[in-house]
């Protein structure tokens, strides 16, 4: 295979030996030396693209019928091929794993999202060096390989400024990285990297900046440079938008594109979807909407605020995705310009999940107040309207417009038990390979089958070796077959489904499942057994959206679908069955590697950026000190000493006119602030904040001493507290507030202080709280 030493099997290609020189000069050598070359590609493999956007459902996109328009979805698909039966993992992390390695997620080690991580083995975050990525293998084999955007598959110890960095993109098979590493970020305000280096945006929101144009424009940039450098090579791009998972964020224009179309409601909405998907050909015309998810209320049950909010956000959402589409039509139309269009694979995931109902029964504001329990009231937010989707928000949309987004299946994101949390659109797009034009594939396949695929159509091998490290069996099968037989049998006989304990299997077309818990109960109820959950079994062959449950007519099938899960999950490292989430994103209860482990103290030098939570000492639910040596510049010192969160929840140390501050941001909610009497005169000084924790259990308040140089100088209570995260985008930061600010006193950007901060120090005491197993459960009996 184009001279390749080892076939292609052993990557990277093995070193050739020279032969041994026997000239003593150059001028005796008669033969020309050859030069050293990369690895070229095979003949003829076509560029690879794969495009993932986020928290889509199988009903959202006009190219599957649904009410977000899509236009680079639309052409793709009238010029390539529709998947209708293309299944996911109900998650974020593990889609992209398996996505990445062709392997189960659980097989390699990502049964839940990286900061649910535990230590058991399916479950770890870590990814075996025995599972090579799709662009490690690319790379291997002669590809020039870019990633652009999420991507949420390194362990978050390891997400620090001293790495390690081989889980990095750049260490995982890409030549370059830009994005973020997070499961969401700030549209607005992004915390971003270009490799391993953490950069953030030159422009604001207010000067047109939003984070889908900038990966974009970066895909764009990437791709010209490496036609013009290295013409005869391919190229990986892998794009993965973070449109359209929370925060919902869009320009009012994308917004107001959608004003009023969505006032009839998400039961009618799925009615319309419905009649749409029947019209072309994605769903047969014998399908039925699934039942209706139990306890989520209807659209007439809702008042004229809930209505109005509902109606508002789904406009935001509806936007957010269009806008993101578009932008991809930028790279579409770039390819096409440079001639490439035709000789791309392009794999368009139109989603890594079902739509999220992790929004709860009203939506909210700001989407970390869900994660603990507390639930925004719609008398509140109609106030603040005007504000969803732009940058003062951190919206997502309520579960009503997910269960909408997933027509015609039941449940969402999270439930992998149920094509609403598994089934999305997959589009592929390859005109040099695809004779079909707008064709529809109907054959059932799974997410560990692109990998395969990919390879396939690069005419490269599975690798038996990769980096010195013997390849366990990719999983998946390649797809390959179905571009030229629209008809052909399906090469994917069985796959099982696992999330959050949702569960099942699908085997020939029937599928045995069981809903364990719902999305919006971040907490599970104490004492449910997975033992007692009620196995639900659909002829799928007859019942295309597992609307009638035939458990009870064949019960000896479903025991045998039963013992085939178990057979599966021990296979595939699924158990122990895990259905904890919010306690999960807890280093300690989830019992994984914590970087500051049982240090009490910590020491922070003065230009220290970009910490996220996991790697710096926990200051939640216990009394705890930050000391800062800090010198004022001889003038009213102002700026940000050390910061942690943001906007939406989070602490500061600052001065403000000379004046020591000190503020706690409850969720958006509360903001607590202490601020000095008198500045600082010039020179070194030590400014400290005491919190001292009122102890009774988890997010309880305290009382807090603000001092400097040893003398107090303003005290405080704080009502309530962040009792599990502030956030999963932004960080800690000394010398500046990154991100968004915790606090209105300073702005947004240029806040960095203007003396000099020599070191932060934080200091934990041993009061720490248990965490009390049920105070943050979403329960939907009380709504």
């Amino acid at each position: 295979m184009d001279g390749f030493t080892g076939g292609r099997h052993v990557l990277p290609e093995p070193e050739r030996r020279a032969e041994a020189v026997t000239a003593l000069g150059i001028d005796e050598q008669t033969e020309p030396f050859a030069p050293v070359r990369p690895t070229a590609a095979p003949d003829g493999a076509p560029n690879v693209v794969v495009v993932v956007l986020d928290d889509l459902g199988f009903g959202s996109s006009s190219a599957f019928g649904g009410p977000c328009p899509m236009p680079t979805a639309d052409r793709l698909a009238a010029d390539g091929l529709r998947y209708t039966r293309f299944h996911v993992t109900a998650l974020c992390s593990p889609t992209r794993q398996a996505l990445m390695t062709g392997r189960n997620h659980h097989s390699v080690g990502m049964g839940g999202t990286t900061e649910m991580a535990t230590s058991a083995p399916g479950y770890t975050g870590f990814r075996p060096r025995s599972a090579a990525t799709m662009a490690r293998t690319l790379q291997a084999n002669g590809y020039s390989t870019a990633a652009f955007g999420k991507w949420h598959q390194t362990p978050p110890s390891e997400i620090s400024p001293i790495g390690p960095f081989d889980r990095w993109p750049t260490g995982e098979g890409f030549d370059h990285f830009y994005g973020f590493m997070a499961c969401e970020m700030n549209h607005w305000y992004p915390l971003l990297f270009e490799g391993t280096t953490p950069v953030e945006p030159t422009r604001r929101p207010e000067e047109g900046y939003h984070l889908s144009e900038d990966l974009v424009d970066h895909a764009v940039d990437w791709v010209r440079t490496q036609r013009t450098m290295t013409p005869d090579r391919p190229f990986f791009t892998y794009l993965a938008f973070g449109a359209s998972h929370a925060p919902l964020h869009v320009a009012p224009a994308w917004q107001q594109r959608h004003r009023g179309r969505f006032d009839h409601g998400w039961d009618r909405q799925r009615e319309l979807t419905l009649e749409r998907q029947k019209e072309l050909g994605v769903v047969p015309a014998s399908a039925e909407l699934a039942p209706w998810a139990e306890g989520v209320p209807h659209w007439d049950e809702l008042d004229d605020d809930q209505r109005a909010l509902g109606a508002r956000f789904m406009e935001t959402f509806a936007g957010f995705t269009e806008h993101a589409d578009t932008q991809l039509g930028r790279f579409v139309t770039e390819l096409e310009e440079l001639g490439e269009l035709d000789n791309t694979l392009f794999v368009y995931l139109i989603g890594d999940n079902g739509a999220s109902g992790e929004g709860g029964l009203e939506g909210t504001l700001v989407e970390h107040r869900l994660g603990h329990g507390l639930v925004d009231d719609p008398a509140e937010m109609i106030g603040h309207i005007d504000e969803i989707g732009g940058p003062d928000s951190y919206p997502i949309a309520p579960v009503g417009w997910a269960l909408a987004m997933n027509t015609p299946y039941q449940w969402t994101k999270q439930v992998a038990s149920h094509f609403g949390g598994t089934r999305d659109g997959l589009v592929v797009h390859w005109p040099r390979g695809i004779p079909d034009r707008g064709g529809l594939r109907h054959q059932f396949h799974h997410v560990i089958d692109v990998l395969p695929t990919v390879l396939e159509c690069a005419g490269v091998p599975e690798p038996v070796s990769v980096d010195g490290v013997t390849q366990q069996p990719i999983e998946g099968v390649s797809m390959r077959y179905t571009f030229d037989a629209p008809d052909a049998d399906d090469r994917r006989r069985t796959q099982y489904f696992e999330m959050c304990g949702n569960r099942g299997v699908y085997h020939e077309g029937w599928t045995a499942v069981t809903r364990h818990g719902v999305p919006w109960e971040m907490v599970p109820t104490a004492g449910r057994s997975f033992r007692d959950d009620v196995w639900e079994l659909y002829d799928t062959t007859t019942d295309w959206s597992q609307a009638h449950d035939l458990a009870a007519a064949h019960p000896e099938r479903l025991a045998s679908l039963q013992e085939l899960f178990l057979g599966e999950a021990a296979k595939y490292q699924v158990l122990p069955l895990d259905d904890r989430v919010t306690e999960r994103e807890n280093p300690k209860l989830a019992g994984r590697l914590d970087l500051v482990g049982n240090r009490r103290t910590v020491t922070y030098h003065g230009r220290t950026r970009r910490l996220i939570e996991e790697t710096v000492p926990n200051v939640k639910n216990r009394s705890h000190a930050v000391v800062a040596d800090v010198d004022t510049d001889g003038t009213l010192t102002d700026g940000v000493i050390v910061a942690q969160g943001g906007r939406f929840g989070g602490w500061a140390l600052y001065c403000l006119g000379g004046r020591a501050c000190y503020v706690y941001n409850y969720f958006g909610l509360a903001v607590h602030t202490l601020r000095a009497e008198d500045p600082m005169p010039p020179g070194r000084h030590e400014v400290r904040v005491d919190f001292a924790y009122d102890g009774g259990g988890v997010g309880r308040g305290g009382s807090v001493v603000l001092s400097v140089d040893d003398a107090k100088v303003a005290t405080g209570v704080v009502d309530a507290t962040v009792p599990y995260y502030f956030s999963f985008d932004e960080t800690l930061d000394v010398g500046v507030d990154l991100g968004t600010p915790v606090s209105t006193d300073y702005p947004r950007t240029g806040n960095a202080f203007t003396g000099t901060v020599h070191t932060v120090r934080i200091e934990l005491r041993d009061d720490a709280a248990p965490d009390d197993g049920g105070g943050y459960r979403r329960v939907m009996a009380a709504q």
